[in-house]
């Protein structure tokens, strides 16, 4: 192939002082990296639940009991095991226990409805589950003829402190019981409790532990549109990720940091970020089940964060919030958001309230997740995702022919290789052959410009552009400028189908408190900032946008809630 605008890596000399161009080769799996923060940090705390701490030696003890009792359940080398918990502590023991039988873990959202665990549960065919207690009914009814055989369930609150327990702890769901009463159905599956898997002494070190290339985690992504797709990561894969993320911040200290686990951990972003970089560098990882500014703040007076990945909305929360007084986040020197576009008004409130660095990254699943990022230093970008990390390349070609690379600048479908990049999808061919090219280049979906230094900026989604009269729409730049309106606080724009066959732009506009403006002046305000032909031909005022669990704007329920009206 001919030499490419991106074959000179424009992006390193964007780096941050004593950031590495490459990272080594990942060597170590997962579980032997843990198993060496155990014994190099054994004496420091690894996680925080309210209050109630949990040494290294301690989390280290757990795990090998928990491994051991999913090895007497036949758990081994290979197999499946589905984890459907909240952010909690046995959350982390469960996702490394599983990992160190060399078996599978595959983590779900655990407000998920049955219908939607339900088909992730047919696609992979785990036989053993790891659950919340308020979950466990909606997994005990899934039908006799999927592959699960053993449930076990899993009060969060006996992590708790005993004050805490006492005041909190709610009751465990005993409809499962009540049904055993009234009926003389075969129990077909080991109901268990998470104490009952511990009851158990440590694996033996005969037990074979997995190999790096090893799958080490199957994680459901939808992407834009279609039936969630399991996205299938090695050990290698999981551990290049965090240690680029180590080498992406060298003003961390090993042993010192306390991250804060706002995110869920069943999530990329999540689980990266705190269940294996944050443990990867002994740092004490303060747990949460959901954001509550309450809750950080309460924890913060105790255990104040230094390393905090979030999304936008948190960190606005928490400014304005440290603005008024309310939290101190002096102790915050470094920061990372991602998921959706961070605004520069929020990076800027943000480091005034913290003197410490607030920057946006990149990365989808199929990245494990974290692919780019901006500095963390003065040649940061906001307004940009950043630069490509450590043993990254990147490329922005045609999104008809990914063969052709475009000019620097020029929008196009941005690619990416490195070791994160994922393995293919779990028993879908199809669609692994259309995502990961022959060369090992992963086709993202979105749509980027490379600055000539490198820095990437991310235009839309290819799948979600909106085809107008033969023209191209970028939602996100329809979204800006509705949210430029004094009166608009959010925005969500989509393409809804015309009755001739091609598509409008329109948008579900969310209005700050006490604001009246009609869709029309909307429009009108559209027209100041946009081409005529971007400007939305529907425009429906909202309550709220539907938003995932992080944060981000659901354009697909978007888009349902307008057709539906």
């Amino acid at each position: 192939m001919a030499a490419t605008p991106y074959a000179s890596r424009p992006w390193l000399s964007s780096y941050a002082d004593g950031v590495p161009h490459e990272i080594e080769e990942p060597s170590q799996t997962l579980t032997e990296m843990m198993e060496k923060s155990v014994r190099t940090y054994g004496h420091l705390p690894a996680m925080e639940f309210f209050g109630a701490t949990t040494s290294y030696r301690q989390l280290g003890e757990q795990i090998d009991r928990a491994a051991e009792g999913l090895r007497r359940l036949g758990v081994k080398k290979g197999d499946r095991v589905a984890l459907v918990l909240p952010n909690c502590p046995q959350h982390v023991v469960a996702f490394y226990a599983v990992l160190r039988l060399g078996a599978i873990v595959i983590e779900h959202n655990p407000i998920y409805t049955a219908r939607e665990l339900r088909h992730q549960f047919e696609d992979h065919g785990a036989r053993v589950a790891i659950v919340w207690d308020k979950t466990y009914d909606v997994i005990d009814d899934f039908p006799r003829d999927l592959k699960l055989e053993s449930i076990i369930s899993v009060d969060i609150t006996t992590a708790l402190p005993l004050t805490k327990r006492l005041a909190l702890r709610l009751p465990v769901p005993k409809a499962r019981a009540a049904r055993a009463q009234l009926t003389s159905e075969p129990k077909a599956r080991r109901p268990l409790t998470w104490k009952s898997l511990l009851d158990h002494r440590r694996i033996s070190r005969r037990v074979p532990r997995p190999s790096v290339g090893d799958i080490a985690l199957l994680q459901y992504t939808s992407g834009t549109t279609g039936a969630p797709k399991g996205a299938i990561l090695t050990h290698a894969n999981l551990r290049a990720n965090a240690m680029q993320g180590r080498a992406w911040v060298p003003g961390l200290v090993d042993g010192k940091e306390t991250f804060y686990a706002v995110l869920p951990l069943f999530h990329a972003y999540g689980m990266t970020l705190c269940l294996t970089f944050a443990m990867s560098i002994g740092a004490k990882l303060v747990l949460f089940p959901k954001f509550d500014l309450d809750l950080v703040t309460d924890a913060s007076r105790t255990s104040p964060p230094t390393f905090l990945p979030g999304v936008p909305p948190i960190y606005d929360q928490l400014a304005r919030a440290a603005a008024r007084g309310t939290i101190d986040l002096s102790t915050v020197r470094f920061a990372i958001s991602g998921a959706m576009s961070l605004p520069v008004n929020t990076v800027e409130r943000w480091e005034e309230a913290t003197g410490g660095l607030l920057v946006e990254g990149y990365g989808m699943t199929e990245t494990s997740p974290v692919a780019l990022g901006n500095p963390m230093g003065p040649t940061r970008r906001p307004g940009t995702v950043g630069v490509p990390f450590p043993s990254t390349e990147i490329r922005v070609v045609d999104p008809e022919d990914p063969s052709i690379d475009l000019e620097l600048g020029e929008p196009g479908e941005l690619l990416v290789r490195g070791p994160q990049v994922f393995q293919g999808y779990w028993n879908r061919p199809g669609d692994t052959s259309a995502a990961l090219l022959e060369d090992g280049w992963l086709r993202t979906g979105d749509i980027a410009t490379v600055s000539a230094d490198g820095f990437v900026t991310i235009v839309d989604r290819l799948k979600e552009l909106i085809i107008t009269g033969g023209f191209n729409v970028s939602p996100s730049e329809v979204e800006n400028a509705l949210e430029a309106h004094p009166d608009v606080t959010g925005a969500a724009v989509v393409a809804l189908p015309r009755s001739n066959g091609g598509e409008i732009v329109a948008a579900a506009v969310v209005l700050r408190e006490g604001a009246a403006i009609e869709p029309d002046a909307l429009r009108d305000f559209c027209r100041t900032h946009l081409a005529a032909y971007k400007v939305p031909r529907r425009v429906v005022i909202v309550d709220e946008l539907p938003r995932s669990l992080i944060g981000k704007v659901l354009r697909r329920e978007v888009r349902e809630q307008l057709l539906a009206g």
